[in-house]
């Protein structure tokens, strides 16, 4: 089976989340017996901060425009089984259009930022890679979000299948590791700054910060202004390339979710960071959304937290009681939570299209 993708970036995990979630796929498909091809626009922004020059698992074209790489995609996808666009990919419409053209046995769109998506088109706008045709010319729609988004990218933009597959992590890349004495921290954050985000990360790291001069917290990422609120015992790690970060969660003894607001709203949309975080081990405090507790028990494999206080008391905790937590929740990702068990999942979701295809079943549809 031949997988064709036009997505945002897989050679660059900076500023983005979909890298390490293609990079596991990826690799978790070519060892059931895919071939993948993945295209990605070469930008300057990745290409300066670019942590992976060969797609393990699959072939990676980089390449500067449309008009030059077209004809080498419509060769790769006019034998592809599936052909797949995301979104934020910069030449979304003009590979839509590439693949509704060809006979390609599936046509798909996975939104990897469903919230975001469903934001633009309540506020009556539709994002930049959705045409104005919105998603009625995919055989099926993938998204990262499930509970009412699926309903609602079927009843606002046309969708005529749609099915959740959510955030993933490879356990061969995130796993248990030495703590770094440079990222030593009682609580630490790691995340792309995000001014939606910054309201979690002020009361649920820098008001904590200022309550307790006694610890030492730790951020991680990019992105970061000038005018971040930083304090004495805040401390900064400027973007850690993926490698690095078991040992950046496996350095302190609590780390920090905080969920972008749009998928917080929306719920049942955890972040790949979640994941990564538990698959290392880490005990984790989280802000709360609908449906968090579908992917972690809370109080025994993940921390939910709602005030500064909460943070507080966490911190309070044995470190027998975080390294329980922390264990719980490595187990419960590697029973549901893989990028294995992804693929095993999204082959199913496309059998069931297929198969639906096949019987002309109604033409919307949740998987």
């Amino acid at each position: 089976m031949k997988m064709v993708i036009f997505g945002l970036s897989v050679s660059s995990s900076w500023g983005n989340g979909h890298a390490t979630l293609w990079r596991g796929l990826i690799r978790a498909l070519s060892r059931r017996g895919w071939t993948i091809v993945f295209f990605e626009r070469d930008v300057p922004y990745y290409a300066g901060a670019r942590d992976l020059d060969t797609l393990e698992g699959g072939e990676l074209v980089l390449y500067p425009d449309w008009a030059e790489v077209q004809p080498a995609a419509e060769r790769e996808v006019a034998d592809a089984d599936v052909a797949i666009v995301t979104s934020y990919c910069p030449d979304a419409i003009a590979a839509t259009d590439l693949i509704q053209e060809a006979p390609v046995a599936l046509r798909v769109f996975y939104d990897l930022d469903t919230p975001v998506t469903l934001a633009h088109v309540r506020r009556g706008k539709l994002p930049a890679y959705i045409g104005p045709d919105g998603l009625r010319g995919f055989d099926l729609v993938l998204s990262y979000a499930g509970g009412p988004a699926l309903a609602e990218l079927r009843s606002a933009l046309g969708a005529r299948m749609t099915a959740p597959l959510h955030g993933h992590v490879d356990p061969e890349r995130y796993r248990p590791a030495a703590a770094n004495p440079d990222f030593a921290g009682d609580l630490s954050y790691l995340g792309t700054y995000a001014a939606d985000r910054q309201a979690g990360v002020d009361r649920f790291l820098v008001q904590v910060a200022r309550r307790r001069p006694d610890l030492r917290f730790v951020i991680g990422g990019a992105q970061y202004p000038q005018e971040f609120p930083w304090a004495g015992n805040i401390y900064f790690v400027r973007h850690l390339p993926p490698p690095d970060h078991p040992g950046f969660y496996a350095s302190s003894r609590l780390t920090l979710n905080v969920t972008r607001h749009a998928m917080a709203e929306m719920g049942w949309c955890p972040s790949g960071r979640l994941f990564e975080a538990a698959a290392c081990g880490a005990a984790i405090v989280t802000d709360v959304w609908p449906g968090f507790d579908t992917f972690f028990a809370a109080g025994e494999e993940i921390i939910p937290v709602e005030t500064t206080e909460n943070v507080i008391a966490a911190l309070e905790l044995s470190d027998e009681a975080l390294r329980r937590i922390g264990r719980n929740a490595r187990e419960r990702v590697l029973a549901e939570h893989t990028s294995d068990r992804r693929a095993q999942e999204l082959e199913s979701i496309l059998a069931q299209c297929g198969n639906a295809q096949r019987s002309s079943q109604p033409a919307a549809e949740a998987i």
